[in-house]
């Protein structure tokens, strides 16, 4: 197994265009890292420099302790997984997951036993004498895993694996592959650009845009601590609610209006504001829908709306709701709401709203940056 450096990573084509600009991650032994961001982002291109298949302008590659800028893809030990799968139509499941072994010339007895020991652990021994288009999508990206499972690789890549999967399929592989990755105990980079794909999977993820890196963390550490606007924008569904709003700092408390709202900021928020020594200043506000509260219609801290629309989960209630003008999105649980608005409320229906005072994100409006 291996440690993967990147160290000041760059990609820069020939029309002079940069993809991936200072790259710079340490991966742990067996450590689960998953980029994530918008198409043309750069984690691609990123995973594939790594693998070998683009190369590097600038920087340093190591796997292990060995330096892999100018090593031959197939003498890196990595294997990758494609978003299409990529298999070899004319053989049977087995010959597929045989194939880069025989190029190895293998012992056959050992061939066999590590295609049937994969077949198992992905549940595709009875698909094995198949051809791929016998196969549905689910089953054909199980035997691209299988494939790269047999080589043992180092370092395992996967490439948005699963977006060819309808969302059931999709749920259902997820789960294989956190199975999976407790079963053959190996270091992982994975690509995607769905958050709950990254959320689930990864130890640490990566968020990028326009080919820098955003943040880095546990999905818990970006979901509750979001380093800048775009982060907190893009970890999280429904996404977060954003609002221009003012910070007043007033000795040792600090209140923030909004939309002719004041709220006093909670403890913890207050000693974060205190430590970065913020002052009296124009901010964003950000609040995550599930942090969006009903409140009482005189409280100092409520704000009016009016019900846009108004969608039924089931365990909850997604409402959009019109403030001034500006969509602000609400999750409800559906035991907070009365017998007779269980089904969703009303459009039209005036309501009044608040936010959790300890649980509010403020940014600076120039740098985008998270003021705690």
């Amino acid at each position: 197994m291996a440690t993967v450096s990147l160290k000041g990573i760059k990609k820069v084509y020939d029309n002079k265009v940069t993809a991936v600009h200072d790259f710079n991650l340490e991966i742990a032994d067996k450590e689960f890292i998953v980029l994530v961001g918008p198409s043309g982002c750069g984690k691609s291109t990123t995973l594939r420099m790594v693998a070998g298949l683009e190369e590097i302008s600038d920087g340093d590659l190591y796997i292990g302790d060995k330096r892999m800028n100018d090593v031959e893809p197939k003498d890196r030990d990595i294997a990758m997984v494609f978003q299409n799968y990529a298999l070899y139509p004319h053989m049977t499941v087995y010959e597929n997951m045989a194939f880069s072994l025989k190029l190895k010339k293998v012992d056959k007895a050992e061939i066999d036993k590590k295609v049937r020991e994969a077949a198992e652990i992905l549940d595709i021994t009875q698909y094995l004498d198949r051809k791929p288009k016998a196969l549905s999508g689910g089953q054909r990206q199980r035997v691209a895993i299988g494939r790269a499972i047999v080589r043992n690789p180092k370092v395992f890549l996967m490439d948005e694996p699963l977006s060819n999967l309808d969302a059931k399929l999709r749920n259902q592989m997820r789960a294989e592959i956190i199975k999976l990755r407790q079963r053959i105990d190996t270091t992982f980079i994975y690509v995607t650009h769905d958050q709950t794909e990254a959320m689930t999977l990864g130890d640490r993820i990566v968020i990028m845009k326009d080919g820098f890196i955003q943040q880095i963390g546990t999905p818990q550490e970006v979901f509750d601590h979001p380093a800048n606007v775009f982060v907190a924008g893009f970890i999280g569904m429904p996404q977060m609610n954003m609002f221009d709003a003012k910070l007043i700092r007033n000795g040792d408390t600090y209140t923030v209006q909004c939309h002719g709202a004041e709220m006093t900021l909670g403890e913890g928020i207050t000693a974060r504001l205190k430590a970065n020594n913020v002052d009296t200043k124009d901010v964003i506000l950000g609040i995550r829908p599930v942090h969006v509260t009903f409140a009482g219609k005189d409280d100092k801290a409520s704000i009016r709306g009016v019900v846009d629309v108004s969608e039924m989960m089931g365990s909850e209630v997604h409402l959009h709701v019109n403030a001034d003008g500006k969509d602000v999105v609400m999750v409800v649980p559906t035991t907070e709401l009365d017998d007779n608005q269980r089904g969703g409320i009303p459009y039209g229906s005036e309501i009044h709203f608040t936010f959790r005072p300890e649980l509010i994100h403020l940014f600076d409006p120039e740098t985008e940056k998270n003021l705690l």
